[in-house]
């Protein structure tokens, strides 16, 4: 039992780097941005952060808000050169602290789903925000992954994986803990998470991702994926995309079958 855990972790790990492979195409870029941008930053946010700074800290490194938590905040903005110029980080507190119910469309697929706005409200309020504005209206899911992880990824106004919506943010919340220490935390099927660049915390955007089968994804220096809702109805309907696979035959990259969001509801 012990070999064939340490098989699973192994090829958990392999997932993990194979995953972020992709993801990480344009972290150089980012990061240039990110320098750029950090004089300003600190002369903006200094008060903030020492304000904030426990705060920060416990959900920058910490396991995140508690599940039985509701804990609004503000964001500092990172501004880069995104789709939407000017575009702010939307308060935390549009959440409301309750959970949403909607409806997402993909191609003819209708998702039914739920948001945690106690849970991560700040990842909720964001997701709100942009789709109460038509932000995700005909933008492709650009990433299927079939092996080890299994996602569709979606919300980059690109369609490369490289976009958001004119702004990114953090820190982490919700992201699930290992059911025993040195295993990789399970993403249940249904699961709606935010993505992120690898090792940054402060890098979501308009990018999440649909769990499609449970999938064991390991943390990185960041910790893990923030959980922000869940698929209730209608995930089978994506089998045909997910069964079609990825349209060069790999088992990570664009879909075979042209996926795009066309419209996104909540209450």
């Amino acid at each position: 039992m012990a070999r064939k855990s340490k098989d699973i972790e192994a090829s958990a790990l392999r997932s993990l780097k194979q995953f972020e492979q992709k993801q990480n195409l344009e972290d150089t870029k980012a990061q240039t941005r990110v320098k750029d941008n950090r004089l300003a930053i600190i002369a903006t946010a200094s008060t903030f952060v020492l304000a904030l700074a426990s705060q920060f800290v416990y959900f920058t490194f910490g396991p995140g808000i508690s599940p039985t938590a509701c804990i609004t905040f503000s964001q500092t903005p990172v501004p880069n050169t995104g789709a939407q110029p000017g575009a702010t980080v939307p308060d935390a507190s549009l959440a409301e602290c309750r959970d949403w119910t909607g409806t997402m469309q993909l191609n003819n697929t209708n998702l039914q789903i739920k948001l945690f706005g106690a849970k991560a409200p700040q990842a909720v309020a964001n997701f709100v925000d942009l789709s109460s504005m038509g932000f995700y209206t005909d933008i492709s899911c650009h990433r299927l992954t079939t092996s080890g992880i299994y996602v569709l990824q979606c919300g980059d106004p690109r369609g490369d994986g490289t976009g958001d919506p004119g702004y990114t943010w953090g820190p982490l919340e919700n992201a699930p803990v290992a059911a025993k220490e040195g295993e990789a935390p399970i993403y249940t099927k249904g699961m709606l998470a935010m993505a992120r660049t690898s090792n940054s915390g402060s890098s979501m955007g308009s990018q999440f991702f649909i769990v499609y089968k449970d999938s064991p994804i390991p943390n990185d220096a960041a910790g893990g994926y923030t959980v922000f809702g869940e698929i209730t109805a209608g995930l089978t309907g994506l089998n045909s995309i997910i069964d079609a696979g990825v349209k060069d035959g790999s088992n990570d990259g664009k879909p075979k079958v042209t996926t795009s969001i066309k419209s996104i509801t909540v209450k």
